[in-house]
Order: structure tokens, then C-alpha cells, then sequence
């Protein structure tokens, strides 16, 4: 109960909260984005705690024919390292030289990366089609961190927080400077796209840029709106245009929309959802099930043959309890929603089903998303 009223309480702050929120926190700009990288590398210094499978001492023995020293796969087998997967971000205004993090993540059955250093592992990008393109961007090296720990004695151990995966720092090589700006037919064009699908929060934006420099922005879609750099503005100016565009603050409608997780009994309701006038019965039947033994002796003494028996009894109770119906009227905010739905003590499994029967009844006016 104290749950389901926490629940109730914070459906109704969100319901009376501004949703006024600046352009550049609901829109991003197009072309302004990180490209992924990634890399196979090898990280060495464990202490014991590494692989023990062929593909990890086949890299070693790889690394070290490149140092002119060849020794075969199977004479490494003390599992000081391991095989990992590099991963990292190449931020759209990342430059040669600059440092970005990167996660490293075992491939085999290391145990645990503390204490590991990673060799320099070259991280490739992506082409249009998802393949590695054979450019470097970054090589990745040094120390892993995985912010944790493991201590172990002879009769077992104990270990903090994820022990097969870190975090490392890699080194910009190359640089892919994200392009914003487009141009058509000698006009400049900065394109926004919006978070969250909606047309009319997309026309708010236009309106609102336009009355800052008029005749300059259009909403092409629900997600788009393209915007044209005034011919005043020069190259220098192009960044402070952008700023002075996405500060202003709009009014965002949000879609009438439930989601329901029935794994975790997590219920989101938005703002605008509302319900036609309906009534809801909310019961719930608890059974109650005991095992217990009991002890079974003759009654008649020195009965032949007879002996003392356990034997197993089941005692069953079955409670049905509420089955009230409430009628509930048509409701305009959420917050006269929960407030409904608090009425008839439900609980969030109850919400669950109530909602499902409101949507099948044709009763809620909302579009009902099933995780």
C-alpha cells in the first residue's frame, strides 16, 4: 500500500509540472553525432585471474612474432592475460591527439581484469553498411579500471561490482568532424530533429525560431524542422545562430500514451491520458494453503499389529474479498486519474490488469505500449 501510494503521489507532482522545456534538450542537429569503434586487443599483467583458452595465448604468441620472437601458443599457460574487446565513441568534435574512454570487455573465460594493463589495440570504424572500414581513428592503452575488487583465500572469495569488463583511455588518430550545415541552392540549412515524434511540438519550435529571425524555419514532419541561416550571418556566426536557436523554450505536447512493464510492475502514464465514463470492479481472492503432519495411534491398547503413523494433512482456506464497483467519470488530467485509481485500492498488479481492460473495453483514450 505505501508503494502504490508513492506511486499515486508522483503521478500527480509530474501532472502539475511545467513541460516547457529549451529546444536543444528535445531536438538533436543533424549531423552532430559520435561514430562507434572498435578493436580486438590483449591485456596483459593479470595475476592469474585470465584466459586459459587458445585464442588468447594465439594473440600472444601473434604480438610477440611481431617483436621477433616466436614461441608457440601452448607455452603460455600461466592466464596472466586476456583477450577483450575494445569499444569507444568518436565524439563528432573529437580532434587528432585528444583523449576519449573506452570500454574494455573480456572475450573468453577471464575471471577477473584488476590490476591488467591493455597493449596498444587500434580501434576501426564503421562503413554505411556496418563492416569495418580499415581506417584507424584511435588506439587504445594503459591501465584497466573495472571500479571494483577481488579478494579470494583457499576456501572461497569475495568480489565488488563487474570483474570481466573496464574501462580505458584511448588516443584520437583521426578525426571525422561532423558536417551540420547543408547547402542548397546557395542557402545554408541547419536541420533539427526532435527526440520524440510530434507534430505539434515540431511546429512550436518553428514558431518560436521565426520569431526570433522571421521566414527562417519550417517544419518539414512530426520530426523534423529545417532551418535557414539568415545570408547576414557568416561562417564565424554559424555557431552563436545555433545557440541563439535551440536556448528558447517551448511548450511540448506529450502523447497520450500508457506503458506498462508486467516483468517489474512498473506503470508510466502520461500527461494527457484520459478515460470515458466507465465503471471498475476490483476484487482480489487470496487462498491459503498449510502442510502439517499429524500423528496417528490406535485407540484400542495392545491392539495386534497395530503401530503409530505420521501422516500428512492439507488444510485449505479460500477468501474472496472486495468485488466492489466504482464508477469512475470521465476523466480530463492524470492526476483525477490517479486519483480514481487510488479510490479502489489498487495495487500496481491491479493497475496492470485494470488498464488492460479499460484499453479492451474501448474506455481508455490512450495508446497502451507493452514492455
Amino acid at each position: 500500500m505505501k508503494f502504490k501510494n508513492i506511486l499515486l503521489i508522483t503521478l500527480l507532482v509530474l501532472a502539475q509540472t511545467a513541460n516547457c522545456q529549451r529546444i536543444k534538450d528535445i531536438a538533436d542537429i543533424q549531423g552532430v553525432r559520435s561514430n562507434p569503434l572498435t578493436g580486438i586487443g590483449l591485456v596483459v599483467g593479470l595475476a592469474g585471474t585470465g584466459d586459459t583458452t587458445l585464442p588468447a595465448q594465439q594473440t600472444l604468441a601473434n604480438i610477440l612474432k611481431d617483436t621477433g620472437e616466436v614461441f608457440n601458443p601452448t607455452d603460455f599457460s600461466g592466464g596472466n592475460v586476456a583477450l577483450v574487446a575494445v569499444t569507444a565513441e568518436l565524439g563528432p568534435f573529437s580532434r587528432v591527439g585528444s583523449q576519449i574512454p573506452c570500454t574494455v570487455s573480456s572475450l573468453g573465460n577471464a575471471k577477473s581484469l584488476q590490476g591488467g594493463r591493455l597493449l596498444p589495440t587500434l580501434l576501426k570504424g564503421l562503413d554505411g553498411s556496418g563492416l569495418l572500414d580499415g581506417q584507424v581513428y584511435a588506439i587504445a592503452q594503459g591501465g584497466v579500471s573495472i571500479a571494483g575488487w577481488t579478494a579470494s583465500g583457499q576456501k572461497g572469495s569475495i568480489s565488488k561490482n563487474h570483474q570481466a569488463a573496464g574501462e580505458a583511455v584511448a588516443i584520437v588518430e583521426r578525426e571525422e568532424i561532423a558536417d551540420f550545415v547543408e547547402y542548397i541552392a546557395e542557402q545554408r540549412f541547419v536541420t533539427l530533429n526532435l527526440k520524440n515524434v510530434d507534430f505539434s511540438t515540431a511546429e512550436e519550435i518553428s514558431k518560436t525560431i521565426n520569431q526570433l529571425h522571421p521566414n527562417t524555419a519550417i517544419a518539414i514532419d512530426g520530426g523534423t524542422v529545417k532551418i535557414r541561416i539568415p545570408n547576414e550571418i557568416n561562417q564565424s556566426g554559424i555557431i552563436g545562430f545555433i545557440d541563439n536557436i535551440t536556448r528558447p523554450q517551448v511548450q511540448v505536447d506529450s502523447p497520450a500514451v500508457v506503458v506498462v512493464n508486467e516483468r517489474t510492475g512498473t506503470i508510466i502514464v502520461g500527461e494527457n491520458v484520459c478515460i470515458s465514463s466507465v465503471a471498475i470492479s476490483q476484487g482480489s481472492l487470496t487462498v491459503k494453503i498449510r502442510e502439517r503432519d499429524e500423528v496417528s495411534q490406535p485407540t484400542t491398547p495392545f491392539t495386534d499389529g497395530a503401530t503409530t503413523a505420521v501422516t500428512q494433512q492439507t488444510d485449505i482456506a479460500v477468501k474472496e474479498s472486495g468485488g466492489y464497483l466504482i464508477p469512475v467519470p470521465r476523466l480530463i488530467t492524470i492526476a483525477e486519474l490517479a486519483s480514481s485509481l487510488n479510490a479502489i485500492g489498487a495495487s500496481p498488479t491491479d493497475l496492470i490488469a485494470i488498464f488492460h481492460a479499460l484499453k479492451r473495453a474501448g474506455a481508455l483514450q490512450a495508446r497502451l505500449e507493452i514492455m
